[in-house]
This record gives structure tokens, C-alpha cells and sequence, in this order.
């Protein structure tokens, strides 16, 4: 099974497409999205080609597929016009025998761990770099952002497959990779 994990669209039509487009090369089994979908917060610039009610549309399109857990940019709002669940603040997976603690980040990240379990695997967004970093027993993993990256890190996204991480740009181009078979 094939599991796509991608974080922080923050309202851009542009790379949220460039994401769809990632989407339907990889053809995942699931969609896991981090938070901060529509709205691109008051710390960050507007995101090229920023149009929510655009990236709302696309997504919804495709909601059979998408999991999701709320941003700190997601509200209750955005909720009304999104047609699948975002307001979670957390959701735990078992995939291919791994255990995933998925969050946006604001809360629990590397330096909050959540109550996690030897070889639990948290998955955040938020700071907009991707990551792969262990703590206290723990891997600790970033997809970085679709639409505003940081620190001169690519658009990019992950993929989880065969208990294996790959951190991708919108291109498809692997950049990183780490091994967790369970």
C-alpha cells in the first residue's frame, strides 16, 4: 500500500495542481494532508496563485481518498466548505506495521514529542522544512511544504511505501529517503 503525506497548500491553486499532478503520477492508495490547507496565515506572504475557493474545489474532488488533521490556519470555517473532515488535531495510523502519529506540528513536533512508544513514527508539517530526525527512539518526519518552503527546501512531499519514506519535490524528484520497515 502506498500512502502520499503532504502538508501547508495555505490557499495556492498553483502548487495545490502541481500536488494533484504528484497525486496522479504516484497514484497512492490514501492522501494524508497535515493541516493548513486553505488559508495562509498571518506570518506567511501570500502563496502564488492564492485563490482558496479554487484549492477547495480541487480537493473536494477528490475526498474519497484524503485524510486529514486540522492546521493551526484550519477553522471551523473552513470545515463548512470542505466536504471531508480537517478539524482533528491528531489521527493514529497503522500502515504496512508502522505506527503514525500524524499532527499539524504547532503542538506536538520534535521539540513537544506527543506520548509516543519506541519506533512510533510522528509525522508533522508547520515549519515548512522537510525533516527526518530521531529522538528518544522515535522518528520524527517532515514532508516540508506544497506551497511556501523554507530554508531553500524544494515544494515537496513524501511517500510511504514498503516501509520506505521518500521525500519528493511537486517534480517527483527523490531528494531523501529513510528505511522503517516494522
Amino acid at each position: 500500500m502506498k500512502l502520499l503525506i503532504a502538508s501547508d497548500i495555505h490557499g495556492s491553486a498553483r502548487f495545490c495542481r502541481d500536488l494533484l499532478a504528484a497525486w496522479d503520477r504516484e497514484q497512492p492508495d490514501r492522501v494524508l494532508l497535515l493541516g493548513d490547507l486553505l488559508y495562509h496565515g498571518p506570518r506567511n506572504d501570500l502563496p502564488e496563485q492564492y485563490a482558496p475557493k479554487e484549492v477547495l474545489a480541487l480537493l473536494n474532488a477528490r475526498k474519497q481518498d484524503l485524510l486529514c488533521v486540522r492546521g493551526n490556519c484550519d477553522t471551523e470555517v473552513d470545515q463548512m466548505v470542505l466536504d471531508f473532515p480537517i478539524l482533528a488535531d491528531y489521527a493514529l495510523l497503522l500502515w504496512e506495521g508502522l505506527r503514525l502519529y500524524a499532527t499539524h506540528g504547532h503542538v506536538y513536533n520534535a521539540s513537544r514529542l506527543p506520548p509516543l512508544q519506541s519506533g512510533d513514527i510522528l509525522l508533522h508539517g508547520h515549519t515548512h522544512i522537510p525533516a527526518w530526525d530521531q529522538a528518544e527512539g522515535r522518528w520524527i518526519l517532515n514532508p516540508g511544504s506544497v506551497s511556501i518552503p523554507k530554508e531553500n527546501t524544494p515544494h515537496s512531499y513524501m511517500v510511504l511505501e514498503g516501509g520506505v519514506f521518500l521525500w519528493k519535490s511537486l517534480g517527483g524528484e527523490i531528494y531523501h529517503s529513510l528505511s522503517l520497515s516494522p
